[in-house]
């Protein structure tokens, strides 16, 4: 194996196991801009190594270990940082610190994912600096894909994090899952990391592929961790239904070329039924007792998945209804991405007329300047108005927005035929 095949190894692993390993120093060391040094510490060991001994059986466990010892010896010969660890109670004996450190290490801690997840969500920081600092360290993501995710640029979010780190080393944020009220005001801002972490998963914003489970796995692991905490709140089933309905299609969103396969177009027998099933379940969780309370914005979506869900072919879906609960969820929210959701859905319940209308709109207003899928809508709004040669500018403008390979050839795929609807 050469030393390319190697390196694209220890780049996958990282996106698997960074998480977990920064999550696990955070608690040694008290601190998660000190844990993530000392994780990239490992991972340039990692790719120093492995090229010539191999990638070990256990990558995570190995990554942890060399960082562990790094800690240690750091521990040992920085006075500084070892006075930092014992005020945060993370003393190891030097005459038996290697025993003592891996006794700590193995202590149960509870879920150390979930406590970081809080800790990136503390209210000392700013709701932008929570989001891109957990979607990080606990996502994995570079700091451009979090910018394509945010819809700003890159540098931005780069000074958004390395802020938010030395904030929460200057306000010593404790290690833990918050209590009482303060976990019930930070929980919507945990909510919409594990919903940006689960689009990432979902439709990957940039690389060669379509999807990174383990992303969506990750997240949805960590919603029924939270659910367990807040069974009676009704967002996290909502965001927990969501996730799973939108899941059950894994299967079928790739061709066996590794294409990607639009909804309508998806062999809906390959969807997961079990996940299917589990979504409207928790979707039940999510609509309030108190009839008084609106829906919340998961649960709306949620219904949307449902209604795709629950359809036995494209044809069979209801698009009003569809139409209705995107209403409901762009007067919630004001987003201009659910508003060119909804004008998808309007163009199947209403025509496409009427929707390019809204679509054109959302153009003028710059509002979703440089958002790939802006123009890929338009494209098909276009195309099924006969207006083909419009619609294959606009397939390639989005092609040139997109930084993910597959999703690239579909546009250009699409720019090529577009002509031939031409009236």
């Amino acid at each position: 194996m050469d030393h390319t095949d190697v390196t694209r190894q220890v780049e996958a692993v990282w996106r698997i196991e960074s998480a977990r390993l920064i999550a696990t120093l955070t608690r040694m060391v008290g601190d998660v801009g000190s844990a993530e040094e000392f994780a990239q510490d490992a991972l340039v060991t990692a790719l120093e190594k492995w090229p010539d001994e191999g990638v070990p059986r256990s990558p995570g466990a190995w990554l942890t270990t060399v960082a562990k010892r790094r800690i240690l010896d750091r521990w040992r010969r920085d006075e500084r940082f070892r006075e930092r660890t014992s005020e945060l109670g993370r003393e190891v004996a030097d005459r038996d610190g290697q025993a003592e450190f891996d006794a700590v290490l193995e202590e149960d801690y509870g879920d150390d994912l979930l406590k970081l997840m809080f800790v990136c969500c503390h209210p000392v920081l700013s709701t932008e600096a929570r989001i891109a600092l957990t979607l990080r360290l606990l996502g994995g993501l570079t700091t451009d894909e979090i910018a394509r995710a945010f819809l700003v640029p890159e540098s931005t979010v780069a000074q958004r994090i390395v802020r938010a780190k030395r904030r929460l080393a200057q306000k010593r944020v404790p290690f833990e899952v918050p209590s009482g009220a303060d976990r019930d005001a930070r929980l919507a801002d945990v909510l919409e990391v594990l919903y940006l972490v689960f689009n990432e998963g979902y439709t990957a914003t940039s690389g060669e592929g379509w999807l990174r489970p383990e992303l969506c796995e990750e997240a949805m692991r960590l919603g029924r961790v939270i659910a367990g905490l807040m069974p009676k709140e009704p967002e996290v089933h909502g965001l927990i239904a969501l996730m799973e309905l939108q899941a059950s299609r894994f299967r079928a969103r790739v061709g066996a070329d590794g294409a990607p396969v639009t909804l309508a177009e998806q062999d809906r027998s390959r969807w997961d039924r079990l996940l299917i099933q589990r979504g409207l379940v928790a979707l039940e969780g999510s609509i309030p007792v108190d009839p008084a309370r609106p829906r919340g914005v998961y649960s709306l979506q949620a219904g949307i998945a449902a209604k795709h869900a629950t359809a036995r072919t494209a044809e069979d879906t209801d698009w009003r209804e569809i139409t209705v609960l995107y209403e409901a969820l762009a007067r919630r929210t004001g987003s201009p991405v659910v508003e060119l959701n909804r004008a998808v859905a309007v163009s199947m319940a209403l025509g496409p007329g009427v929707a390019l209308g809204i679509v054109d709109a959302l153009r003028d207003s710059g509002a979703l300047d440089g958002y790939h899928l802006l123009p890929a809508v338009r494209a098909d709004l276009l195309q099924r108005l006969g207006r083909g040669e419009q619609a294959r500018t606009e397939y390639e403008r989005a092609a040139d927005l997109t930084r993910n390979e597959s999703e690239r050839a579909l546009l250009l795929e699409r720019a090529r035929s577009a002509v031939g609807s031409e009236i």
